[in-house]
């Protein structure tokens, strides 16, 4: 969860040429299935695409991040560019120590399949993953999707070249363990 002091300030509104008070606010923020659920929506577009989002969009959803209760929408037309790149950083945040290196996943690039909230639901159905993790921040919840699907997977069959790599390997180790030369 992220949490944000957005601090008070004086804005001028252009068009009724007035000075506007913005209160102190602090706001809860959290990237996840739900929030992804809520802006998919609304748009009507997958959120998890390269298509970059208009202001309009982000500023929709960071609305649906919020779990703070009673948010006025000018808080959100007035965020700062350091809120916006905190919140940014915070969205891209793999939120895990799990890595992944190609070998274990080497079609992960070739996937181009449109990942939406409704597939991500289907995948947590399929690997069994509890309701509750729908509130996990997304990176998190996708790397335990890739867990699982990783973890699911048949053992690789190993080619002839590398079995007989790791034979060498062992009996090597047996010679030196035993002292003996074959």
């Amino acid at each position: 969860m992220l949490q944000l002091e957005i601090p008070e300030r004086e804005l001028f509104d252009e068009k009724s040429l007035t000075f506007i008070t913005l209160k102190k606010e602090f706001l809860q923020l959290e990237h996840s299935l739900v929030s992804l659920s809520k802006w998919e929506s609304t748009w009507k577009k997958p959120f998890l695409s390269k298509e970059e989002k208009s202001n309009e969009e982000t500023i929709d959803y960071i609305k649906c991040m919020t779990i703070t209760q009673n948010v006025k929408s000018d808080v959100y037309m007035y965020l700062s560019s350091d809120t916006m790149d905190i919140i940014k950083k915070y969205i891209e945040d793999p939120m895990t120590a799990t890595w992944f290196s190609d070998k274990t996943f080497p079609h992960a690039q070739n996937i181009r399949e449109t990942i939406t909230a409704e597939l991500i639901y289907y995948w947590m159905i399929a690997l069994q993953i509890p309701f509750e993790c729908q509130k996990w921040h997304l990176n998190r919840l996708l790397t335990l999707i890739r867990v699982c699907n990783i973890k699911n997977q048949p053992p690789k069959k190993q080619s002839r070249k590398e079995m007989m790599a790791n034979r060498t390997a062992l009996n090597n180790a047996r010679r030196a363990h035993y002292n003996t030369r074959g």
